[in-house]
């Protein structure tokens, strides 16, 4: 219980300092009046629970955070009202990403960044012939390294000295690897991105160069020298991949886009919070 008490504390506070540090952020309501008494640092907290107690489920960790620290929400609403404030603060929830991720990336001078894509499958694969979860909002058929799947792709960008995941994007399956890492290296500022041949192309090299002044480096199959200097680096960051990965589960519960990019936010966060020291490891 102790340890519960001490991660809510943890969480919280990194939460609340940063919407202290950025009031403009409160904007987001509509009304000058409206300041509930139960806050956003709050509701970001229990959510944020998901990756102590590793549940499938937002739902869940309401209850067993209601259940195991009654205490520490007196204003706590029902879990109706609380997943819809979630859901509400989407964008606040990524800008804490950045937070987070900026927080270990200071500690290193070093602009070396990796790209990589994971799949978010909706269905098993016995379903692909009558799926239709989300396909309104995009999810669509795309291939990974372990056959087709029915979903989206969520597109990630890592520090390679820290860890971190520096930004992220989910886009159907089906889009094109070279769209994204477009939009993912504008974060960058400028340095140098590893990709694997989805990221390749001289068109995305140059764009890369010009518009983002990111140098991307994918040796040739003849370069043996090169690609073993990169898979060095690479496999430098495989436990920082494994450790992210495995925050998601094989089953999607959500029933809507946002649903579902605000609760893989939320384990991203987890995730760069832990790598940046601002939570103790599970």
């Amino acid at each position: 219980m102790d340890n519960l008490q001490h991660r809510l504390v943890e969480c919280y506070v990194f939460v609340d300092d940063y919407f202290q540090n950025h009031p403009e952020l409160a904007d987001w309501r509509r009304s000058n009046n409206d300041d509930p008494a139960f806050t956003d640092a709050e509701v970001i907290t229990i959510a944020l629970m998901q990756g102590y107690f590793r549940t499938d489920t937002l739902k869940r960790t309401y209850q067993l955070v209601s259940q195991n620290a009654p205490e520490a929400f007196p204003e706590q609403p029902g879990y109706k009202q609380w997943v819809r404030r979630v859901n509400k603060l989407t964008d606040l929830i990524g800008r804490l990403v950045r937070a987070a991720a900026l927080k270990a990336a200071a500690t290193s001078l070093k602009r070396l960044y990796v790209v990589d894509s994971f799949p978010i499958p909706l269905c098993e694969p016995v379903r692909h012939g009558r799926v239709r979860l989300l396909s309104e909002d995009g999810a669509y058929f795309g291939r990974s390294a372990k056959g087709w799947f029915f979903g989206f792709q969520i597109h990630a960008l890592i520090h390679q000295s820290t860890g971190v995941v520096l930004t992220a994007m989910l886009l159907p399956g089906n889009w094109d690897d070279r769209r994204a890492v477009q939009a993912l290296a504008l974060s960058t500022g400028g340095g140098v991105l590893l990709g694997d041949q989805g990221y390749s192309g001289e068109e995305t090299f140059d764009w890369l160069y010009e518009k983002a002044q990111t140098l991307r480096v994918m040796p040739s199959d003849e370069d043996k020298e090169g690609l073993s200097a990169v898979s060095q680096v690479r496999q430098r960051i495989e436990s920082s991949f494994s450790s992210l990965w495995r925050r998601f589960t094989d089953r999607v519960y959500s029933r809507s886009w946002r649903g579902l990019w605000t609760s893989l936010l939320l384990k991203i966060l987890d995730f760069n919070m832990e790598r940046a020291g601002i939570i103790a490891a599970a």
